[in-house]
């Protein structure tokens, strides 16, 4: 009878059970090639397996320690650090799929999205101009150089002249702005005199932003630098003195803090040592008073009777 039960049981217990994904540990592939050829059998007859030399395996390659392949996405808006709409990137799967994908900031770059988007870039660079449409990098690029002014420092050399080219140089290194000759327009050319001038930039060939431009004296690099390093030791100054004046101030404080209390336990003192004077005081009266009682001599009434 035990016997049977515990057998029922077993059955019940071994029966598979359907587990949540969560609980489910993770697949990888493995694949494996035997050491051995296993020899061609006849048509129509088993392959001969020995029983030991044929069960022997080598790894080949197991997806587990694999590096993990990325996602090829295509952008359908501006995304920080990766691209604008119409770029292909290439992203780790848990971005594309949790971030990009789920938002709609990107899609598969199956063959018809990739025709789309391809026709979206052959409109914006061939199109007529009241058609075309600025992206959102042109945008943006549009409202940096809005709020820009770019300042040049003339060569010592007298032949030193200002060119689309140095002005294109000079955009990259201050402003790290990449600005084709192409696309920029001085007033006059070349440009000697120091003074204050203007540059037109026309981005992506719809808008067209005028940047202002200062051609200032030649200044020795060496004489900024020592100016620069005067200012810093001056802050550096001033940041200790402040530093110097809080922890004296904190000091202070400290110091009035225990003086506060020193004040606090004397004063707790004396008023400690004056009510056992006191209470001393009063005992005494009393013994004073019972002795006078006891050494009073007998009233008058006693000597009549």
């Amino acid at each position: 009878m035990w016997s049977s039960s515990r057998r029922v049981l077993q059955d019940l217990l071994s029966q598979i059970s359907v587990r949540s994904f969560s609980l489910t540990p993770a697949q990888n592939t493995v694949v494996v090639e035997r050491w051995w050829q296993v020899p061609l059998s006849k048509v129509g007859s088993p392959p001969r397996l020995h029983p030991r030399r044929h069960r022997i395996y080598k790894l080949v390659e197991d997806t587990k320690h694999s590096p993990n392949e990325k996602m090829e996405l295509i952008l359908t808006q501006t995304v920080p650090k990766l691209g604008g709409r119409g770029d292909t990137v290439f992203v780790k799967k848990s971005v594309g799929r949790n971030k990009l994908l789920a938002q709609g900031l990107a899609v598969y770059p199956s063959p018809e999205n990739k025709k789309v988007f391809a026709e979206e870039l052959r409109l914006l660079r061939e199109g007529k101009l009241e058609e075309r449409t600025q992206t959102r990098t042109g945008q943006l690029t549009v409202e940096f150089l809005k709020h820009s002014k770019l300042k040049i420092n003339k060569m010592p050399s007298d032949e030193f002249q200002l060119t689309k080219e140095v002005v294109c140089r000079q955009f990259l290194k201050k402003l790290g702005v990449v600005v084709p000759p192409q696309v920029l327009s001085l007033p006059i050319e070349p440009i000697k005199n120091v003074g204050e001038y203007w540059c037109e930039v026309t981005v992506n060939g719809i808008d067209t932003v005028r940047v202002p431009v200062s051609l200032l004296p030649y200044e020795d690099p060496s004489a900024s630098y020592q100016r620069q390093l005067k200012i810093q030791r001056q802050q550096q100054a001033a940041k200790d003195t402040s530093e110097a004046a809080e922890e004296e101030c904190v000091v202070n404080a400290v110091s009035d803090a225990a003086v506060e209390a020193e004040d606090a336990k004397a004063s707790s003192l004396s008023h400690k040592s004056e009510a056992p004077a006191s209470a001393g005081a009063a005992a005494s009266e009393e013994t004073q008073q019972t002795r006078q009682d006891t050494t009073a001599p007998p009233s008058e009434t006693s000597k009549k009777d």
